[in-house]
């Protein structure tokens, strides 16, 4: 497989448009298909469209020429708009790129899944740990509508992947909050990250995402690397950073935050307590990046 151009939808917001940057530096041919005017001077092409229309997604991804595309242009949280438009965006965005894609030969897809698809911080429930290091056959019960999207998106990524006319790879990547060098300073190095303050913190930041975040850096990379992955199918992937927001021993974390879930590995730093092993396997990726080195 070779690709010479990849269309990222969504590019220009703030994850998008540093994927897009990614991969300029790494040689591609970028095209940036998105709804409104065009908010970034990067990529090589500008295509404007709804991603809710089937027909303009399938006619601006053949008119970019792509061989991949990477996924980012959805609602990035369910609090600015109804339940159903939340749904909505996430899942048939999603759709509409998948069916494109496989109807005009792409070789892969990219989708932006969320540590959400767990259940997780949007909900009223705490979210549910079974066992940890987590890793992605963990059962996920999300209840709000940006999770049971993110949980669909998934699941329709299964289907597609399952056809045996289908020659996609497609990736699903579960990101936390991919934070800039300037939010890492303000919400991790300039906030008291003890185990103590660690239960009245931003949720983002806290239990209910298993205490993840990734560099903006690391989520530009791994996107890059699963567009030039070659697998069967569709796989989902944790895509994290390789420690945890607190300024604590992991076991201590562990012990006070998830008592009761099964532990399947011994830890003995700061590490993260997400399993990425399948991301190094597949994809070749490992995060590089760390709130603890600004």
């Amino acid at each position: 497989m070779t690709l010479t151009t990849i269309a990222v939808t969504g590019g220009n917001g703030k994850i998008g448009e540093a994927i897009l940057e990614h991969l300029s530096d790494h040689g591609y041919e970028t095209a940036n298909v998105s709804r409104g005017k065009r908010r970034e001077e990067t990529s090589d092409t500008y295509v404007t469209t709804d991603l809710l229309d089937a027909g303009e997604t399938y006619g601006a991804l053949a008119k970019t020429g792509a061989d991949a595309v990477i996924h980012m242009g959805t609602i990035p949280n369910p609090y600015r708009t109804p339940d159903f438009r939340t749904y909505e965006s996430n899942v048939m965005s999603a759709v509409h790129v998948l069916e494109a894609a496989d109807s005009l030969g792409l070789d892969s897809v990219v989708l932006p899944s969320s540590i959400n698809a767990l259940g997780s911080e949007h909900q009223e429930r705490p979210a549910e740990i079974d066992y940890l290091p987590m890793n992605e056959d963990h059962p996920r019960t999300p209840d709000d509508p940006y999770g049971i999207a993110k949980h669909a998106m998934e699941v329709t990524a299964d289907g597609f992947g399952r056809r045996p006319s289908s020659d996609l790879t497609i990736a699903s990547l579960r990101y936390p909050w991919v934070t800039s060098d300037e939010e890492m300073q303000e919400y991790f190095v300039d906030t008291d990250r003890s185990i103590g303050a660690l239960h009245d913190v931003h949720p983002a930041t806290g239990r209910e995402v298993l205490f993840s975040y990734l560099a903006i850096e690391d989520g530009a990379r791994i996107a890059r690397k699963a567009a030039e992955a070659d697998f069967d199918g569709h796989e989902a992937f944790w895509a994290v950073a390789g420690d945890t927001t607190a300024d604590a021993p992991t076991a201590e974390l562990v012990e006070e935050f998830y008592p009761a879930a099964e532990r399947r590995a011994e830890f003995d730093g700061t590490e993260g307590i997400v399993d990425l092993s399948k991301a190094a396997e597949l994809l070749g990726w490992e995060p590089k990046r760390s709130w603890r080195d600004l």
